[in-house]
Protein backbone atom coordinates (compact mmCIF):
# COMPACT_ATOMS: atom_id res chain seq x y z
CA UNK A 1 0.00 0.00 0.00
CA UNK A 2 3.01 2.31 0.10
CA UNK A 3 2.19 5.64 -1.64
CA UNK A 4 -1.21 4.40 -2.80
CA UNK A 5 -3.81 7.19 -2.74
CA UNK A 6 -6.86 6.30 -0.67
CA UNK A 7 -10.12 8.20 -0.10
CA UNK A 8 -12.12 7.14 2.96
CA UNK A 9 -15.52 8.80 3.32
CA UNK A 10 -17.09 9.37 6.72
CA UNK A 11 -13.72 8.91 8.37
CA UNK A 12 -13.54 11.38 11.24
CA UNK A 13 -14.31 8.65 13.78
CA UNK A 14 -15.27 5.01 14.25
CA UNK A 15 -14.78 2.48 11.48
CA UNK A 16 -13.83 5.08 8.86
CA UNK A 17 -11.14 6.58 11.09
CA UNK A 18 -9.62 3.19 11.83
CA UNK A 19 -9.61 2.29 8.14
CA UNK A 20 -7.83 5.53 7.31
CA UNK A 21 -5.31 5.00 10.10
CA UNK A 22 -4.59 1.43 8.99
CA UNK A 23 -3.75 2.61 5.48
CA UNK A 24 -1.55 5.41 6.84
CA UNK A 25 0.42 2.82 8.80
CA UNK A 26 0.95 0.93 5.54
CA UNK A 27 2.51 4.01 3.94
CA UNK A 28 -0.48 5.16 1.89
CA UNK A 29 -1.63 8.73 1.29
CA UNK A 30 -5.07 9.04 2.87
CA UNK A 31 -7.82 11.57 2.23
CA UNK A 32 -10.14 11.74 5.22
CA UNK A 33 -13.66 13.09 4.81
CA UNK A 34 -16.52 14.34 6.94
CA UNK A 35 -19.40 16.79 6.86
CA UNK A 36 -18.01 19.31 9.37
CA UNK A 37 -14.79 21.27 9.97
CA UNK A 38 -12.37 19.52 12.30
CA UNK A 39 -10.58 20.91 15.35
CA UNK A 40 -6.88 20.79 16.23
CA UNK A 41 -7.45 17.96 18.69
CA UNK A 42 -8.57 15.64 15.87
CA UNK A 43 -5.51 16.46 13.78
CA UNK A 44 -3.28 15.91 16.79
CA UNK A 45 -4.35 12.25 16.98
CA UNK A 46 -2.72 11.72 13.57
CA UNK A 47 0.33 13.94 14.10
CA UNK A 48 2.89 11.31 12.96
CA UNK A 49 1.15 11.07 9.57
CA UNK A 50 0.45 14.70 8.64
CA UNK A 51 2.67 14.51 5.55
CA UNK A 52 0.65 11.54 4.27
CA UNK A 53 -2.87 12.89 4.71
CA UNK A 54 -5.40 15.59 4.05
CA UNK A 55 -8.97 16.31 5.09
CA UNK A 56 -11.70 17.31 2.65
CA UNK A 57 -15.03 18.43 4.04
CA UNK A 58 -18.12 17.47 2.07
CA UNK A 59 -21.47 15.64 2.06
CA UNK A 60 -21.02 12.59 -0.14
CA UNK A 61 -24.69 12.45 -1.13
CA UNK A 62 -24.31 15.81 -2.88
CA UNK A 63 -22.97 15.40 -6.43
CA UNK A 64 -20.91 18.58 -6.37
CA UNK A 65 -19.33 17.72 -3.03
CA UNK A 66 -18.45 14.23 -4.23
CA UNK A 67 -16.80 15.61 -7.37
CA UNK A 68 -14.88 18.18 -5.32
CA UNK A 69 -13.54 15.52 -2.92
CA UNK A 70 -12.15 13.57 -5.86
CA UNK A 71 -10.87 16.69 -7.65
CA UNK A 72 -9.00 17.93 -4.57
CA UNK A 73 -7.48 14.48 -4.12
CA UNK A 74 -6.23 14.41 -7.71
CA UNK A 75 -4.97 18.00 -7.47
CA UNK A 76 -2.86 17.02 -4.45
CA UNK A 77 -1.76 13.47 -5.24
CA UNK A 78 -2.35 13.09 -8.97
CA UNK A 79 -4.46 9.94 -8.82
CA UNK A 80 -6.91 7.83 -6.80
CA UNK A 81 -6.03 4.18 -6.24
CA UNK A 82 -8.61 3.16 -3.65
CA UNK A 83 -12.04 4.51 -2.72
CA UNK A 84 -13.65 3.32 0.49
CA UNK A 85 -17.31 4.32 0.76
CA UNK A 86 -17.83 4.27 4.51
CA UNK A 87 -20.04 7.33 5.19
CA UNK A 88 -23.31 6.27 6.74
CA UNK A 89 -26.03 7.24 9.21
CA UNK A 90 -28.88 5.58 11.09
CA UNK A 91 -32.36 6.84 11.87
CA UNK A 92 -33.84 3.80 13.56
CA UNK A 93 -37.54 3.30 14.21
CA UNK A 94 -40.34 0.83 13.64
CA UNK A 95 -41.84 0.89 10.16
CA UNK A 96 -45.28 2.05 11.30
CA UNK A 97 -43.81 5.03 13.13
CA UNK A 98 -40.97 5.94 10.77
CA UNK A 99 -41.06 9.41 9.30
CA UNK A 100 -40.49 9.47 5.54
CA UNK A 101 -37.70 11.99 6.07
CA UNK A 102 -35.82 9.50 8.25
CA UNK A 103 -36.14 6.89 5.52
CA UNK A 104 -35.00 9.23 2.77
CA UNK A 105 -32.04 10.68 4.68
CA UNK A 106 -30.60 7.24 5.37
CA UNK A 107 -31.01 6.17 1.74
CA UNK A 108 -29.43 9.42 0.54
CA UNK A 109 -26.30 9.23 2.70
CA UNK A 110 -25.73 5.47 2.70
CA UNK A 111 -26.73 4.54 -0.85
CA UNK A 112 -26.85 7.71 -2.95
CA UNK A 113 -23.60 8.86 -1.33
CA UNK A 114 -21.95 5.60 -2.37
CA UNK A 115 -23.22 6.12 -5.92
CA UNK A 116 -22.05 9.75 -6.09
CA UNK A 117 -18.53 8.99 -4.86
CA UNK A 118 -18.14 5.93 -7.05
CA UNK A 119 -19.30 7.80 -10.14
CA UNK A 120 -16.99 10.71 -9.31
CA UNK A 121 -13.92 8.47 -9.03
CA UNK A 122 -14.65 6.19 -11.98
CA UNK A 123 -13.33 8.54 -14.67
CA UNK A 124 -9.84 8.74 -13.21
CA UNK A 125 -9.72 5.00 -12.46
CA UNK A 126 -10.74 4.21 -16.02
CA UNK A 127 -7.88 6.36 -17.31
CA UNK A 128 -5.48 4.58 -14.95
CA UNK A 129 -6.94 1.20 -15.92
CA UNK A 130 -6.69 0.30 -12.25
CA UNK A 131 -8.38 0.94 -8.96
CA UNK A 132 -10.18 -0.65 -6.03
CA UNK A 133 -13.59 0.36 -4.69
CA UNK A 134 -14.62 -0.96 -1.29
CA UNK A 135 -18.14 -0.30 -0.04
CA UNK A 136 -19.05 -0.67 3.63
CA UNK A 137 -22.38 -2.48 3.72
CA UNK A 138 -23.80 -4.31 6.77
CA UNK A 139 -25.11 -7.72 7.79
CA UNK A 140 -28.40 -5.87 8.28
CA UNK A 141 -28.50 -5.45 4.51
CA UNK A 142 -28.24 -9.23 4.16
CA UNK A 143 -30.66 -10.46 6.83
CA UNK A 144 -32.68 -7.39 7.83
CA UNK A 145 -33.36 -6.11 11.33
CA UNK A 146 -36.50 -4.94 13.09
CA UNK A 147 -36.51 -1.18 13.55
CA UNK A 148 -34.03 -0.61 10.73
CA UNK A 149 -36.02 -0.88 7.51
CA UNK A 150 -34.37 2.27 6.17
CA UNK A 151 -30.83 1.19 7.10
CA UNK A 152 -31.37 -2.36 5.85
CA UNK A 153 -32.75 -1.08 2.53
CA UNK A 154 -29.78 1.25 2.07
CA UNK A 155 -27.20 -1.44 2.82
CA UNK A 156 -28.95 -4.06 0.69
CA UNK A 157 -28.81 -1.48 -2.08
CA UNK A 158 -25.07 -1.08 -1.49
CA UNK A 159 -24.62 -4.84 -1.98
CA UNK A 160 -26.50 -4.85 -5.29
CA UNK A 161 -24.68 -1.70 -6.37
CA UNK A 162 -21.33 -3.32 -5.57
CA UNK A 163 -22.00 -6.38 -7.73
CA UNK A 164 -23.21 -4.29 -10.67
CA UNK A 165 -20.23 -1.93 -10.53
CA UNK A 166 -17.89 -4.94 -10.34
CA UNK A 167 -19.34 -6.26 -13.60
CA UNK A 168 -19.19 -2.89 -15.34
CA UNK A 169 -15.60 -2.02 -14.46
CA UNK A 170 -13.83 -5.38 -14.35
CA UNK A 171 -12.62 -5.18 -17.96
CA UNK A 172 -10.60 -2.06 -17.08
CA UNK A 173 -8.81 -3.63 -14.15
CA UNK A 174 -11.01 -2.03 -11.48
CA UNK A 175 -12.33 -4.15 -8.63
CA UNK A 176 -15.39 -3.44 -6.48
CA UNK A 177 -16.13 -5.35 -3.30
CA UNK A 178 -18.09 -4.82 -0.10
CA UNK A 179 -17.57 -5.47 3.59
CA UNK A 180 -20.59 -6.34 5.72
CA UNK A 181 -19.74 -5.64 9.37
CA UNK A 182 -21.80 -7.22 12.10
CA UNK A 183 -22.12 -5.78 15.60
CA UNK A 184 -19.09 -3.48 15.83
CA UNK A 185 -18.49 -1.45 18.99
CA UNK A 186 -18.74 2.22 18.02
CA UNK A 187 -20.46 5.49 18.91
CA UNK A 188 -23.59 4.27 17.16
CA UNK A 189 -23.78 1.03 19.14
CA UNK A 190 -22.74 2.59 22.46
CA UNK A 191 -26.17 4.16 22.88
CA UNK A 192 -27.95 0.79 22.77
CA UNK A 193 -29.39 -0.62 25.98
CA UNK A 194 -27.72 -3.52 27.78
CA UNK A 195 -30.74 -5.69 26.98
CA UNK A 196 -30.32 -5.09 23.24
CA UNK A 197 -26.61 -5.82 23.49
CA UNK A 198 -27.27 -9.07 25.36
CA UNK A 199 -29.70 -10.17 22.66
CA UNK A 200 -27.16 -9.33 19.96
CA UNK A 201 -24.44 -11.37 21.68
CA UNK A 202 -26.65 -14.46 21.58
CA UNK A 203 -26.64 -14.27 17.78
CA UNK A 204 -22.84 -14.18 17.49
CA UNK A 205 -21.13 -17.59 17.53
CA UNK A 206 -17.78 -16.09 18.59
CA UNK A 207 -19.56 -14.60 21.61
CA UNK A 208 -18.15 -11.08 21.41
CA UNK A 209 -18.63 -7.81 19.55
CA UNK A 210 -16.24 -6.73 16.83
CA UNK A 211 -13.92 -3.75 16.86
CA UNK A 212 -13.40 -1.09 14.22
CA UNK A 213 -9.90 -2.48 13.70
CA UNK A 214 -11.44 -5.77 12.52
CA UNK A 215 -13.16 -3.98 9.66
CA UNK A 216 -10.02 -1.99 8.89
CA UNK A 217 -8.00 -5.19 8.53
CA UNK A 218 -10.62 -6.53 6.13
CA UNK A 219 -10.42 -3.35 4.06
CA UNK A 220 -6.64 -3.70 3.83
CA UNK A 221 -6.98 -7.33 2.79
CA UNK A 222 -9.44 -6.54 0.00
CA UNK A 223 -7.39 -3.58 -1.23
CA UNK A 224 -4.45 -5.92 -1.81
CA UNK A 225 -6.43 -8.40 -3.92
CA UNK A 226 -6.24 -8.20 -7.71
CA UNK A 227 -8.39 -11.27 -8.49
CA UNK A 228 -11.35 -10.60 -6.21
CA UNK A 229 -14.35 -8.55 -7.28
CA UNK A 230 -18.10 -8.46 -6.73
CA UNK A 231 -17.74 -10.10 -3.32
CA UNK A 232 -19.24 -9.33 0.09
CA UNK A 233 -16.96 -10.13 3.02
CA UNK A 234 -18.81 -10.58 6.31
CA UNK A 235 -16.91 -9.36 9.38
CA UNK A 236 -19.45 -10.42 11.97
CA UNK A 237 -18.15 -13.09 14.34
CA UNK A 238 -20.15 -15.71 12.47
CA UNK A 239 -23.48 -13.90 12.86
CA UNK A 240 -24.36 -14.50 9.20
CA UNK A 241 -23.19 -17.72 7.60
CA UNK A 242 -23.82 -18.22 3.91
CA UNK A 243 -23.40 -21.70 2.60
Amino acid sequence: MKEKVVIVTGSTRGIGYEIGLSFLKQGAFVVFNGRKPLNDEWYATLAPYHTQMMYVEGAVQEAEDAKRIVEETIATYGRVDILINNAGITRDGLLMRMDSTDFTEVINVNLVGTFQMTQAVTKTMLKQRSGAIINIASVVGLIGNAGQTNYAASKAGVVGFTKSVARELASRGITCNAIAPGFIESDMTAILSEKVKEQALKQIPLGCFGQAEDVARAALFIAKQSYMTGQVLNVDGGMVMNG
